[in-house]
Order: structure tokens, then sequence, then C-alpha cells
């Protein structure tokens, strides 16, 4: 249904339907008189809208939740960069002893001297494991130095048993 065009008090037609209409709005209008002498309302200007605003106030940051739980291990370690490296696992029972590779998983976050990720296995501190990507470039021991256990998987922090270098290249 189109409407005809009216008149405003600023002279520009328009529909009502469509203008901010200030008798609906009286927090935003202050009531005057017209040249005419009839009640009229017109806008308030900034300023005393400003003062009829409630104070303003500082709120602390609402957190925002992490991506996966490794995540919130990572905060644990500043120099942790996000990484998505798939590997296989093992646990080693004796050092430099064979190892079984039992499950695959992925590397989530890095530093120069730790990796972290989740794993099926239940791993304990002091674990040593052996990482190895799927074409052996990425072959090293390393030691678990924290573990948070969750339903259905460990999450671990793990140090190098040696220097491994530049295995984590920042950009």
């Amino acid at each position: 249904m189109l409407r005809s065009p009216e008149r405003f008090l600023t002279g520009k037609a328009g529909s009502r339907a469509r203008v901010f209409r200030l008798r609906e709005h009286p927090h935003l209008c202050r009531k005057t008189r017209g040249k005419d002498g009839n009640p009229r309302f017109a806008p308030k200007i900034r300023t005393e809208i400003e003062n009829n605003l409630a104070q303003t106030a500082t709120a602390p940051q609402r957190s925002t939740p992490s991506v996966t739980p490794v995540a919130d291990l990572a905060r644990f370690f500043p120099e942790a960069t996000p990484v998505r490296i798939p590997v296989h696992l093992a646990r080693i029972h004796a050092p430099g002893g064979a190892a079984e590779f039992s499950e695959s998983t992925v590397i989530e976050f890095g530093t120069p001297h730790e990796v972290l990720f989740a794993a099926k296995a239940p791993l304990e501190f002091a674990d040593v494991l052996r990482l190895r990507n799927s074409d052996g470039t990425f072959d090293t021991e390393v030691s678990v130095v924290a573990v948070q256990y969750h339903p259905g998987n460990t999450l671990v922090a793990a140090r190098f048993v040696s220097d491994v270098p530049n295995w984590i290249v920042k950009s």
C-alpha cells in the first residue's frame, strides 16, 4: 500500500511510517510552543540528551571460550604458537628403546621447547613419548611435563628430550 507523501515541520515530504516521531520518544524531545502558540515537540540538543543518560562505567571483558581444550592448557605457556601437525604417538618404556606407535594425534600448540596436544592414551607426568610425523622428517622423543585429564582424552604438554632446532618457525 503506497501512501502519499506528507509535509513535515521541516517542509520535506515523507511517510509517517518511516520518520522518527518525537511524541513517541519524549526522553529525546522538549516541549515548546510554536509561532502559532500551539504546543510542539522539538528535538533536544545533544548535551541535553547526554545529561539524561546514565553515568559511564567500565566493565571487565568477558573471556571468550577457547576453541579447544588444549588452548586452555596453552595459556600456561606464553610462547605457545598455534600449529596443526599430525603425528603418531608412542610410549617408550626404556630410554632409547623400541616404540610401538599406538595412536595418531595432532600437535595443536608448540614452543621452541614444548609441544601441546590431546591424546586418548592415559599418559602421566614424566612419561617418555616418541612423536613422528607421517614422512619421518619430525621424529623425536619428549617427556611429559604437564597433564590435564578430561573425559575421553588427556591434554599433554611435553618437553623435547634433546634440542630440536627450527622445528617451529614464526612468521
